[in-house]
């Protein structure tokens, strides 16, 4: 089942993945509003998901759009697109689809309302099918850092849910698998939504991958033992200087990863590059509800109800302790403010 499609007579539809791996269901956002909370409450996540989503959103936002004025149609979808752009604050995905929406918009307010839709549609399935093409081409790359019977650990989920077809992190694995090769995955639960247990070891079996679940505090002892010989994982954004923003618990395991002489890659696409972001800490960490930590997922809570939490969704790893980062056209290494800013001057 895709994780998100078009039909024919524009219905958009998603995979929930909050009901995973217990439940596989459709949902079909038709408002604003459905939209913005299918993304808040990661209903569709993952950066490039999230890309993807916003686009087609944006599509059928404009078909409700009343105003007949050009001028008033753009400035009432550019509402909408602040409005969903402010739902999630750390993916740049998010922002980048919604303004290319707003681009194939502009190039064609002085058309007809039918072809301006029309073209609007046709952005929205070309930034799909451009996250479909990338995945494979950062998985291609990917695959030549590890070899057949390799460990592998993996942090959060950046597999087919997350993006498209393969995935960025999980795309070299499963790319491997299909053409024979074997590996062993290790991963995190990846708090604090547990997306490693609850989505990537879903994802991972079904494709016949040899996984192991562990809690994000037993990284260090699986690569201790020797059973881990490249880390893997996704990203939100990437700053110029190459800092990454990923799930809570990244930068941990980069850390781990140091110190045992293990390689720790970022996979991802160009669209996940933010030029404008000089360093990681110009990247607004988004912070979740406590209760995702205290009572999430449990049957009864397992902290006291007046304990203070502090609930990060992603944390910084900074560009020295990341050995290469993968996108689709190719493979960046140190010094990143050079190799990046090269990546992206076509893009």
């Amino acid at each position: 089942m895709d994780n998100i499609r078009l039909t024919e007579n524009d219905e958009l539809r998603i995979l929930d993945q909050t009901l995973l791996p217990s439940e596989e269901k459709e949902i079909r956002p038709k408002t604003a509003e459905d939209m913005f909370e299918a993304i808040t409450s990661l209903r569709v996540r993952g950066a490039p998901a999230i890309g993807i989503f916003s686009a087609y959103c944006m599509y059928l936002l404009a078909k409700d759009i009343g105003e007949a004025e050009p001028r008033a149609f753009y400035d009432k979808l550019a509402e909408y697109g602040a409005y969903l752009n402010s739902s999630r604050p750390t993916a740049v995905n998010l922002s980048w689809a919604i303004e290319k929406m707003l681009g194939a918009a502009k190039n064609s307010l002085d058309k007809p309302r039918d072809e301006l839709l029309a073209a609007l549609r046709r952005e929205a399935v070309g930034i799909h099918g451009d996250d479909i093409a990338k995945c494979r081409a950062i998985s291609e790359y990917g695959l030549t850092l590890i070899r057949d019977g390799d460990g592998i650990l993996t942090h959060c989920n950046a597999g087919p849910l997350a993006t498209s077809k393969y995935g960025t992190a999980l795309g070299p694995v499963l790319l491997g698998t299909e053409r024979g090769m074997n590996f062993r995955v290790f991963a995190d639960e990846t708090r604090p939504l547990l997306q490693g247990a609850r989505l990537t070891t879903y994802e991972l079996s079904r494709a016949g991958v040899d996984t192991t679940l562990i809690c994000d505090n037993m990284a260090s002892a699986v690569m201790k033992n020797g059973w881990v010989q490249a880390c893997f994982v996704g990203c939100d954004r990437v700053a110029a200087n190459g800092d990454v923003a990923n799930k809570t618990g990244t930068n941990g395991v980069a850390i781990l990863a140091r110190h045992y002489g293990i390689p720790f890659y970022v996979l991802g696409p160009t669209s996940t590059i933010d030029t404008n972001c000089k360093t990681g800490a110009d990247i607004e960490i988004e912070l979740r509800d406590p209760e995702e930590i205290k009572s999430k997922f449990f049957a009864k809570p397992v902290a006291p109800s007046g304990v203070k939490c502090y609930n990060p969704a992603f944390d910084v790893t900074e560009h020295a302790l990341i050995t290469a980062i993968v996108t689709e056209k190719g493979i960046c290494r140190e010094p990143y403010g050079e190799s990046l800013k090269q990546l992206t001057m076509d893009n």
